[in-house]
């Protein structure tokens, strides 16, 4: 251990010189004449191990000092004891109660003094040491959550691509949704609504979720999933199966973990009713109005939006300004009124993302290009 440093505060310069000879042969020693001097010398690098503060000095007081001392957080954890020569038990109790660690009265013997000044000392010391380990738990812990959540939405986007490879949607459609989810929660979040639903950590999970919405399409025979023109009706039976496939599996995963993971509920009510209508006209469920989750009517428009602007095997993309219109000519029959309302107001927003995602022309033209050719 460091030789310890002690701040020594009494406007009685004969205090100071007793008390600093007392101490200087194992400890270092600064000494301060008034309050406003003790709180400037407390701040100076090296910081006071310890400081010994008399009680009763003109202007401001020992407790007034106490209360400085604790009030910033530079100054909070240096342990004070109190020297004065008050010896009523209220004053004791006071500056207990202000935070002292101790109470000497003066004048106080030498033995007595440098035993509870070593005392504190070695409370100080191993007090430190605890914090400092405590420092490097925690940011060893925090490095591991933070490489578990890398490690998590690397496999929820590889999941997510799973569904894209045999899906002829354009590459970057995971990321543009998940940012329109967000961007809508986000609107909604003040919503009278919506307020108690969409606070930030939801809207996280919203987002960590929103990528696994078509995960079930793995589980649709490509001569269906890959169709070129129109679907028959036993064709669309099968496709509609897709977000009943998708919640199962998330649902399965589920069963699989040890502990609840919340984000797989949201995941789990996206992938299977973001094909839900607020008319009660979707599937696979027909729910209707408030019955659909939240999250799916919030991963209902980010989904057809982005089918609208994006090319596909079976269709052209759509200008945006068109998909604007269809959105809204959709308001209370296939989309919540108020998150249609919502798309409304961040439809410059959604532009943005989807320009800052968008795919080369390149890259889709080759992508449905494979998609004829395996057909």
């Amino acid at each position: 251990m460091t030789t310890p440093l002690v701040l020594i505060v009494d406007d009685n310069p004969e205090n100071l010189t007793v008390i600093g000879e007392l101490l200087q042969p194992g400890h270092g020693v600064r000494v301060a004449n008034s309050g406003p001097r003790a709180l400037a010398l407390a701040r100076v690098d090296p910081q006071p191990d310890l400081i010994l503060l008399d009680v009763m000095m003109p202007g401001m007081d020992g407790y007034e000092v106490l209360a400085q001392l604790r009030a910033h957080e530079a100054t909070a954890r240096i342990p004070v004891i109190f020297l004065t020569a008050l010896d009523d038990a209220a004053d004791e109790e006071r500056g207990l109660m202000l935070g002292a660690v101790d109470y000497i009265t003066k004048p106080a013997r030498p033995a007595i003094l440098l035993a509870r000044v070593r005392s504190q000392l070695e409370l100080k010391h191993a007090r430190d040491l605890l914090h400092d380990r405590n420092a490097v738990l925690e940011a060893e812990v925090a490095r591991r959550m933070g490489e578990n959540q890398r490690i998590q939405d690397i496999s929820i986007h590889a999941l997510a691509r799973l569904a894209e490879i045999r899906d002829p949607e354009t590459g970057h459609h995971i990321l543009r949704t998940q940012a329109y989810v967000r961007a809508l929660a986000r609107r909604l979040q003040s919503h009278p609504r919506f307020a108690e639903v969409l606070d930030d950590r939801t809207i996280a999970h919203l987002a960590k979720s929103a990528p696994l919405h078509d995960i079930g399409k793995v589980g649709i025979p490509d001569h269906v999933l890959l169709k070129p023109g129109k679907l028959d009706a036993q064709e669309w039976a099968l496709m509609k199966d897709h977000a009943r496939f998708g919640a199962e599996a998330i649902e399965q995963a589920e069963r699989d973990v040890a502990y609840p993971v919340p984000f797989l509920e949201f995941a789990k009510q996206i992938a299977r009713h973001h094909h839900e209508r607020w008319d009660g006209q979707g599937y696979p469920d027909g729910l209707a109005g408030e019955a659909i989750p939240v999250a799916a009517r919030l991963m209902a428009i980010a989904d057809v939006f982005d089918a609208l602007i994006s090319r596909r095997v079976y269709k052209p993309a759509f200008p945006q300004d068109q998909a604007y219109q269809m959105i809204v000519s959709e308001r209370g029959r296939q989309f919540d009124p108020d998150v249609v309302d919502a798309f409304i107001e961040e439809f410059p927003t959604l532009c943005a993302i989807a320009a800052h995602y968008a795919d080369s022309e390149e890259g889709v033209s080759a992508k449905l290009a494979a998609v004829g050719g395996n057909r």
